[in-house]
């Protein structure tokens, strides 16, 4: 996945976390970091260059004024859009060979481990 983004303007994180934010709107870095599995520094980091490149935008939140939500700008769907269809690629080279079933079975597998984490 990280050479199908090569060039692409995303590292692999980034794609994650941009991925996540379309998934979750709004969502807080701390929510990001829990979902994409990886640590709040490194969310942190993220945003900022997310942010700086335009593909994402920071408000305070209504109620607690601390907390940031982040929202995915219409350039960052643009490009997560044109980075999915490289990622595609990788994943059907991955899931060639396997039969429906079995492709069902590894999803369920993936989900119960990111659902332990």
């Amino acid at each position: 996945m990280e050479q199908a983004l090569a060039g692409s303007g995303l590292t692999l994180p980034q794609f994650m976390v941009l991925t996540m934010l379309v998934a979750y709107p709004g969502a807080s870095g701390a929510d990001l970091a829990r979902v994409s599995l990886l640590t709040p520094q490194t969310v942190s980091v993220i945003v900022t260059n997310l942010e700086r490149s335009g593909a994402i935008e920071r408000h305070a939140h209504a109620v607690h004024g601390r907390i940031q939500q982040i929202a995915v700008t219409a350039s960052g769907k643009q490009l997560l859009a044109a980075c999915r269809s490289k990622v595609k690629l990788v994943e059907d080279e991955l899931l060639s060979g396997l039969s429906a079933a079995e492709e069902n079975i590894i999803r369920r597998w993936l989900v119960r481990i990111a659902d332990t984490q």
